[in-house]
């Protein structure tokens, strides 16, 4: 019978997925967010208004 601590347990290499795959949405989000250059804010626009970032 396993336990509720095995069960959960996570593998390093699951945990630096999870880890580096948070930090790259993250920096996608960020870059997408607070982009000034009028080519990366029309790249960016309707993006930002779907997670309602204001960009205004």
């Amino acid at each position: 019978m396993t336990t509720l601590a095995q069960s959960l347990s996570i593998s390093r290499s699951e945990l630096m997925a999870l880890v580096f795959s948070a930090a790259f949405g993250i920096f996608l989000i960020g870059m997408a967010g607070f982009a000034q250059a009028d080519a990366a804010h029309n790249a960016a626009h309707d993006s930002r208004h779907a997670i309602a970032f204001p960009c205004h």
